[in-house]
């Protein structure tokens, strides 16, 4: 199939539209506030992912290191957007010991869970009695 040098030219433009649109979304993430009956109302990123505080961390700093971030990956945007409660001052960024920053939520740095597989997953609430959703 011959496609024509318009053809492509048009193609090209529409790809890097489209491609600006989602680096511009890059720039900052949204974080939402999302329900359930289980866990009531928890923080989630733009995939809808829950987001995560661990009872261990204090002072602004992380306590979990090592293997602990293979199950529980920090979670860092460097702007963040809330939507539908939290104001954008309710975040905030730490240098962790290991030299990576990490998006805080009122002061508590935030994480994900590897055992959440899929959006409105909240597998981590109450695990070790240490890991919550994060709540606004």
């Amino acid at each position: 199939m011959r496609v024509s040098k318009r053809g492509f030219v048009a193609a090209i433009a529409s790809a890097a539209v489209l491609g600006l649109a989602g680096g511009a979304r890059a720039a900052g993430d949204t974080v939402t506030v999302a329900k359930s009956d289980k866990v009531g109302s928890y923080l989630t990123d733009d995939k809808g992912m829950t987001l995560y505080v661990f009872k261990m961390d204090a002072g602004g700093k992380s306590a979990c290191a090592g293997p602990c971030v293979a199950n529980w990956p920090i979670y860092y945007r460097e702007k963040v957007e809330p939507a539908g409660g939290p104001s954008a001052g309710d975040f905030g960024t730490i240098t962790r010991e290991d030299g990576k920053k990490q998006t805080t939520y009122k002061g508590k740095p935030l994480y994900t869970f590897v055992g959440d597989k899929k959006p409105g997953d909240t597998n981590g609430q109450g695990v070790k009695d240490v890991w919550v959703v994060a709540a606004p």
